[in-house]
């Protein structure tokens, strides 16, 4: 069986979430992005590909 942090226990409320960088939807924590959670700015292929180009 799979040890849960003690605050979740099958609430997403109580999960971080934060705004998309293009479409400003909020997106919550999902455990594939757990390592990397802080890098994660886009909610989708979609918004990755729509991101404004570098100058």
């Amino acid at each position: 069986m799979r040890q849960h942090s003690a605050s979740f226990k099958g609430n997403k409320a109580v999960l971080p979430a934060k705004p998309c960088a293009v479409c400003g939807r909020p997106m919550s924590w999902r455990r594939a992005w757990s390592r990397h959670w802080a890098e994660v700015k886009y909610c989708s292929d979609a918004c990755r590909r729509k991101k404004a180009p570098r100058d």
